[in-house]
């Protein structure tokens, strides 16, 4: 017998009680009893995002939210200054592009993060930059942006700040108002404890000005027409994906059950004990400031993840990923975000030691589940 795990920077695993309530009745979305779960629903998000105003529900990736982030505050010719340094932070970037911006980057290497300092020197440079597009957590590489203090710089500018929180809601603390973000984007497959198909932005009260000067063609994604159907009686503008809502508001139900701050802390307890296991097997991590969402790290020598990775999957039931872009066959990743449990990151850590040693690598069997116990402990 063999059980299967999830253990990818997304999706991620689901509780079941989050996919037993995607298959409730369906229902339809012009009604009071779909926009009272609707009311349920954005207020949970509130927390999650730490935000007063509404969180809206894009139907799409995360991705989605990210263009709309982008859709709706720059008109074709503004510049914005991005910080590309791993595959979702480029993503940034190239939405951009794709709105006809001028983009600026912060000049990083795979792995690495923006600091305020560079922040600040990218912002004195173009004073005239419409926004700041910045990832929270990167997941292809594992590096974690600390937002709260380049928030501070960015408040004292015209600049808008926009955070890809994708990895990082449910993960690491958002405080969206208190820092004093402008718009926070995220989405359902990660530490939500949800299928794909939802995404989720925050928009703060300064940014509606710059939203409603913007001159860049949108339909679907116009957050005016979200914030009417929203003022106009708790509706989407557009049909909802209604299964996934119900699925969320369970989902939902359980964060706030198990509590914000108990969230943060169980998924550094598991990050740390990911991190202290591959230290343990002599293996280096790929980020200087890592997340605790996903940890990654480089495979040893003549050990490729192109072949680590399903051989864990199809052997002992445990799908982890690989890296992207040049780092593909180089690194491997092990998510631990959302639906997982001490125990859970035991299983992964001991799938991972035997798949490096039937593929050839040298270390003594063990070392990194000692290491993760200790860590948990």
């Amino acid at each position: 017998m063999k059980k299967n795990y999830l253990f990818t920077p997304g999706p991620t695993m689901a509780p079941h009680e989050v996919l037993l309530a995607e298959a409730a009745p369906m229902i339809h979305h012009r009604t009071s009893q779909f926009s009272a779960i609707l009311e349920e629903v954005v207020e949970g998000l509130q927390k999650l995002f730490g935000a007063e105003e509404p969180v809206y529900i894009v139907m799409g990736s995360g991705t989605a939210a990210m263009e709309a982030a982008v859709a709706n505050v720059c008109s074709p010719g503004d510049k914005v200054i991005c910080a590309p340094a791993g595959k979702f932070s480029e993503r940034w970037a190239d939405i951009c592009r794709a709105y006809g911006c001028e983009v600026v980057n912060i000049e990083l290497e795979w792995g690495q993060s923006p600091t305020p300092e560079q922040v600040e020197a990218a912002i004195a440079r173009n004073p005239d930059a419409r926004a700041i597009y910045l990832t929270q957590s990167e997941t292809s590489t594992g590096a974690y942006t600390d937002i709260e203090p380049i928030a501070e710089l960015t408040r004292r500018s015209d600049a808008l700040l926009a955070i890809d929180a994708i990895t990082g809601i449910g993960v690491h603390p958002c405080k969206m108002d208190e820092w004093g973000v402008d718009l926070v984007t995220s989405g359902s497959q990660k530490g939500c404890m949800m299928p794909p198909g939802l995404g989720f932005i925050a928009v703060s009260p300064r940014s509606w000005e710059t939203i409603e000067a913007c001159s860049s063609p949108r339909y679907y994604l116009d957050l005016l027409a979200m914030r009417k159907g929203w003022a106009g009686g708790s509706q989407t503008p557009f049909t909802p994906a209604i299964s996934l809502v119900q699925a969320l508001r369970r989902a939902l139900r359980m964060m706030m059950d198990e509590g914000l701050e108990n969230i943060h802390a169980r998924h550094a307890r598991l990050a740390e004990a990911a991190r202290a296991a591959v230290r343990a097997l002599g293996l280096q991590l790929v980020a200087d400031s890592p997340v605790n969402g996903v940890t990654a790290a480089y495979a040893p020598e003549g050990i490729d993840t192109k072949k680590l990775v399903p051989l864990m999957r199809d052997k002992y039931g445990v799908q982890i990923a690989g890296g992207q872009g040049h780092l593909k066959g180089k690194i491997f990743r092990i998510g631990h975000m959302g639906y997982v449990s001490e125990e859970d990151m035991l299983v992964a850590i001991a799938a991972l030691e035997k798949g490096l040693k039937e593929m050839g690598y040298e270390f003594e069997i063990g070392a990194g589940l000692l290491a993760a116990h200790k860590a948990l402990a």
